[in-house]
C-alpha cells in the first residue's frame, strides 16, 4: 500500500471518532531534491493549528531564524501559513478548504518558500492538504423527467444525471442505489474523465394503460466514514407507442480543439436518423445529463447537431471533455451518443517570474557573486512551451544564475560604483521556445548604497588670495571649496588649518577658517611693511566612518596701501637747527648744491617719489630735480644774492591719495672756501635777545626805586651766568653723526637717488653772542650707520672719530673771524 493511501486510511479512522476535522501531520523527506521539505495536513484545520518546527527540520538554531530575518514567500497571491520566527514553529494561518484551494485536483499541494537573509538563502516547502469527507454528493436536477415509450424493449438503458461530490478519492462519489421498483435496476458506469454516472436498465415491459408514470428515487453515496449521500426523485412518464428510435451515425464522436479557439468555434457535428414518418421522424438534439461545467463550455444546435464552444477552453484547467448528446424524435423516443473532445495545448501562456526576495539597497563594495535577488519561473504551457531561457535585457553588472529546478538567483558580476550609477532597474526576461516564443519581463529595482571611498577634492591645485593692508579684523578674504563624490555623511566636508611642518603656529594668529563652508577670515590687521605674503595648508576631511582627506596650499598676498608718508633722510628734519649747505659764489649754472634723500615704506606706485621746490628765498636761483631730488643752481650766483638762501622741498609719493612731506634747507653763499671763518647773523636769536631785555626793563621800571638797582643787578648776573653755563660748541660733522645719519646705500651715486659726489664738511659754531662763526676745513668720509642683518641700525663709536675733528671742534671756539652786525 502506498504512503498516501495509508495516510487516507488513518484519516478515516480518526474521523470516525470526531465530529470535526482534526490535525494529522508527518514530514516526508524528498528523495529527489534535498532542498524541498514536504509536510501534510488535513483540510478544515483551524487557524493557528501547529504544522511543524521548521528550524528543527532545516537543522538551524532557533535564534538563527530571527537573526536572518526568516520569512515565507508564496508562489500564489495568498499565504496560508505563518512562521513563528522565535520558536521556528509553522502554523496554519486560516482554515484550509481543499475544495476551494485545489478543486478536483488530487493531490492538493501548496507551495511556498522559506527565505533567509545574510546570506540570502531559500528553501522550498510543499504542504499536501488531505481531503476529509466534508461534502455530500448532490444532484443538480433534483427531479429529472424521463419519457419512455411503452414499446421500449427490455434491456434498454437510460443514462441519468451524474451526482457531484466536491471531495476526492475515497471521500468522493463511489456508488449509486435505486429505490425498489418492478421495472428498472441501476447500472453504474465510469467516464474516462469525470464522475461516475448511473443508467436505468429496463427489466420489465412498460404498459402505459397499466401504469402511466413510475416514480423512482436514486441515491448517490460517497466513500467517507461515515458515508454521506444525496438523492434525486426520477419521474418516468410512459409514452404511447413509437415504433422506431433515432439512430446516431456513430456511437462515439471524437474532436480535437485548440485551447485558443474563439467562442462559437465548431467542435463536432452529430447526426441521427429516425425511420418513422411525420412528427415521429423529426429529431431534436440536446446536451442532456451532462455536468454543469460541460453545459457552460459547450452548446449544440437543436436542429443541425453542431456542437460549438460557449466559453474559451483552457488546456491547463481541463484537457478532455466527455459530452453526452441526446437525439429525440417527435414521438418522444431518444437515443444517446458521446462526443469526446480533446483540448490541444498551445503556447498561450508566457512564463511567470515570481520574485521571492530582493536585497536593496546593495553596498557598492559588495564582492562578486553577491546574491541580489531570488526568483522562480513557471510556464503553464510546459508541454508545448519547451525550454525556458532567462537572461537580462541590458548589459549590467549582474548575471542570472540557476540554483535548482526553475529557481534562479541574481548575482553581481562586476564591481559596483555608486558615484557612476546610484541604482539599477534590472529587467529580467523569461522566454520559452514556443512556437510562438512568449516572454515575460520583470523589473527589479536595486539601489546602490554609498561607502566612503572618495576623498574630498579641491577645485584648484592651489589658491592665491589677496587682502589689502590696514584691513578690519575678521574680514572675509576668500574661500576654498572641496567636493566629495560620496553621499550623505560621507560627503560632508569639514575644513581645518594644518600646522606648518616647522612647528611655527603664528599663522593661526592671522587666519581663521569656517569649518563648514571653507571661508577664510583675516584675524588681525595686515601690515604690508611687516609681511608681504604668507602661506598655509588647508585640510578637507569628509564625515565617513573611516575618514578620507585631502590638502591644498593657500597663499595670501598682502596688497600695499598708501599709508606711509615719505621719510626725509637728508637733510635731517629733527626739529633742532636746520642743516646748512655751502655754495661758493663762483658756482656756475647747473652746480650740484646737495641732494634731498627720502624713502617711502610703501611699495610699487605708492613708493614712487617726486621732489618739488615749494618755497625759496629766490625761486629763480635754485631748482630741484623731480626724479632724484638733486638741488642745482639755475644761473650763476651774483653779488646781490643774499648770503643765506632758505629752501622748502616738497617730497610726494604717487599713491591714491598722495602723501607728502616737506624738508627745510639753508644754503649759505660764501665767497670762497679759502676764508677760514664767516659770521652768520641769525635775526631770530637777535630778536629773542632784544625781546628778553625789553621784558626785563618793563619789569624793572614797575618796581620801587630802591629795588630797581637791586633787580637790575640780579637780572644781569643771572643772565650772564646762564649764557656761560649753556654755551656749547658744535660742528657740522657732529650734527651729521647725531641727527642727519642715514643709510650709506642712499649715497651711492646719481642713479639711485643719492648724491653724485658724497662728501662731508666740518663747521663749528659758537652761540651766545648773537653771531655765528663758520670755518671750512676739509672733506672727510662720514661715519654713516650701516644696517645690521637683523634690521638694527648701528653706528660707529664716536671715540673712533679722527683726532683732527676733535682738534677742529676745540679750535672752532678760538680761531674765528668776526663780522660786524652792520654787515649782517
Amino acid at each position: 500500500m502506498h504512503l498516501w493511501e495509508l495516510m487516507a486510511v488513518a484519516s478515516r479512522k480518526s474521523l470516525q471518532n470526531r465530529q470535526v476535522a482534526t490535525l494529522f501531520l508527518f514530514l516526508c523527506v524528498s528523495v529527489g531534491d534535498a532542498a524541498t521539505i514536504r509536510y501534510s495536513v488535513a483540510e478544515e484545520m483551524e487557524s493557528g493549528s501547529f504544522v511543524a518546527n521548521v528550524a528543527k527540520d532545516l537543522g538551524l538554531e532557533v535564534g538563527k531564524l530571527v537573526a536572518r530575518g526568516a520569512r515565507l514567500v508564496s508562489e500564489g497571491n495568498k499565504l496560508h501559513f505563518r512562521l513563528h520566527r522565535k520558536t521556528g514553529d509553522l502554523f496554519v494561518k486560516e482554515k484550509l478548504d481543499r475544495e476551494s484551494l485545489c478543486g478536483k485536483a488530487d493531490p492538493c499541494v501548496l507551495h511556498f518558500e522559506i527565505v533567509l537573509g545574510e546570506p540570502l538563502q531559500s528553501f522550498r516547502v510543499e504542504v499536501r492538504v488531505f481531503d476529509i469527507n466534508d461534502n455530500a454528493p448532490s444532484f443538480q436536477n433534483k427531479e429529472p423527467l424521463l419519457k419512455i415509450p411503452e414499446s421500449t424493449p427490455l434491456g434498454s438503458r437510460f443514462p441519468l444525471q451524474s451526482a457531484q461530490d466536491l471531495d476526492v478519492g475515497l471521500n468522493g462519489l463511489q456508488n449509486y442505489t435505486l429505490s425498489t421498483n418492478a421495472y428498472f435496476h441501476l447500472h453504474t458506469r465510469f467516464r474516462s474523465h469525470g464522475p461516475k454516472y448511473a443508467e436505468l436498465v429496463l427489466d420489465k415491459p412498460l404498459d402505459r394503460e397499466e401504469q402511466a408514470e413510475v416514480n423512482l428515487t436514486i441515491t448517490a453515496v460517497d466513500g467517507g466514514s461515515p458515508p454521506k449521500s444525496g438523492t434525486a426523485h426520477i419521474r418516468v412518464v410512459v409514452l404511447d407507442v413509437n415504433d422506431h428510435v433515432p439512430q446516431f451515425s456513430r456511437l462515439v464522436y471524437r474532436a480535437q480543439v485548440p485551447e485558443n479557439s474563439s467562442n462559437g468555434s465548431l467542435v463536432a457535428t452529430v447526426t441521427a436518423t429516425d425511420l418513422d414518418e411525420g412528427t415521429n421522424k423529426e429529431i431534436t438534439y440536446s446536451l442532456a445529463q451532462n455536468p454543469e461545467a460541460i453545459l457552460q463550455t459547450f452548446q449544440i444546435d437543436s436542429h443541425t447537431g453542431e456542437v460549438r464552444l460557449r466559453e474559451p477552453l483552457d488546456f491547463e484547467a481541463t484537457e478532455t471533455y466527455d459530452i453526452d448528446v441526446q437525439a429525440t424524435d417527435g414521438g418522444g423516443l431518444s437515443a444517446h451518443s458521446k462526443v469526446l473532445v480533446e483540448v490541444m495545448d498551445v503556447n498561450d501562456n508566457p512564463p511567470e517570474v515570481m520574485v521571492s526576495s530582493v536585497s536593496s539597497p546593495l553596498p557598492e563594495d559588495s564582492p562578486l557573486q553577491t546574491v541580489v535577488a531570488l526568483f522562480t519561473i513557471r510556464d503553464r504551457d510546459i508541454r508545448v512551451g519547451g525550454k525556458i531561457t532567462c537572461f537580462l535585457r541590458e548589459d549590467l553588472p549582474f548575471v542570472v544564475k540557476p540554483t535548482f529546478r526553475n529557481s534562479y538567483s541574481l548575482v553581481t558580476d562586476k564591481s559596483l560604483d555608486r558615484e557612476d550609477v546610484s541604482g539599477y532597474n534590472i529587467t529580467i526576461v523569461a522566454m520559452d521556445t514556443g512556437p510562438p516564443n512568449l516572454s515575460t519581463e520583470t523589473v527589479i529595482e536595486v539601489l546602490i548604497s554609498d561607502i566612503n571611498d572618495n576623498p574630498p577634492m579641491f577645485q584648484k591645485d592651489s589658491y592665491v588670495l589677496t587682502v589689502r593692508e590696514n584691513n578690519s579684523p575678521a574680514v572675509f578674504i576668500g574661500k576654498v571649496h572641496a567636493e566629495d563624490l560620496d553621499l550623505g555623511e560621507n560627503a560632508q566636508v569639514t575644513y581645518s588649518l594644518l600646522p606648518p611642518k616647522s612647528g611655527d603656529l603664528s599663522v593661526f594668529a592671522y587666519i581663521s577658517i569656517n569649518s563648514d563652508n571653507g571661508k577664510l577670515y583675516a584675524l588681525r590687521t595686515m601690515d604690508y611693511e611687516a609681511i608681504q605674503d604668507f602661506q598655509f595648508v588647508v585640510k578637507a576631511t569628509d564625515g565617513g566612518f573611516l575618514t578620507l582627506s585631502s590638502q591644498v596650499t593657500v597663499r595670501v598676498v598682502v596688497l600695499d596701501d598708501n599709508d606711509n608718508r615719505p621719510m626725509i633722510l637728508y637733510p635731517l628734519q629733527n626739529g633742532t637747527l636746520p642743516c646748512n649747505d655751502l655754495v661758493p659764489r663762483s658756482a656756475e649754472a647747473g652746480y650740484l648744491v646737495t641732494k634731498v634723500v627720502a624713502v617711502d615704506g610703501d611699495s610699487g606706485q605708492n613708493s614712487w617719489l617726486s621732489y618739488h621746490l615749494l618755497k625759496a628765498t629766490d625761486l629763480g636761483l635754485f631748482s630741484v630735480q623731480r626724479q632724484n631730488g638733486e638741488i642745482r643752481t639755475l644761473r650763476q650766483i651774483s653779488e646781490r644774492d643774499p648770503m643765506m638762501q632758505k629752501l622748502t622741498i616738497l617730497v610726494q609719493d604717487h599713491g591714491q591719495p598722495a602723501l607728502s612731506t616737506t624738508a627745510s634747507l639753508n644754503i649759505l653763499l660764501v665767497d670762497g672756501f679759502s676764508e677760514p671763518y664767516l659770521r652768520f647773523w641769525d635775526p631770530s636769536k637777535h630778536s629773542k635777545k632784544v625781546n628778553s631785555t625789553t621784558k626785563y626793563l618793563v619789569i624793572s621800571l614797575s618796581v620801587l626805586s630802591f629795588l630797581f638797582l637791586l633787580s637790575v643787578t640780579v637780572i644781569f648776573i643771572i643772565h650772564i651766568y646762564q649764557k656761560i653755563k649753556h654755551r656749547d660748541t658744535f660742528t657740522i660733522q657732529e650734527h651729521f653723526y647725531d641727527d642727519c645719519n642715514f643709510p650709506n646705500n642712499l649715497v651711492q651715486g646719481e642713479g639711485n637717488g643719492s648724491l653724485s659726489r658724497p662728501g662731508t664738511y666740518e663747521i663749528c659754531s659758537a652761540t651766545g653772542t648773537g653771531n655765528s662763526e663758520f670755518r671750512f676745513l676739509k672733506r672727510f668720509m662720514p661715519n654713516f650707520p650701516f644696517p645690521h642683518a637683523s634690521g638694527e641700525v648701528r653706528t660707529e663709536d664716536r671715540s673712533s672719530l679722527p683726532t683732527d675733528s676733535n682738534r677742529n671742534r676745540s679750535r672752532g671756539s678760538e680761531d674765528h673771524t668776526q663780522v660786524s652786525d652792520d654787515y649782517m
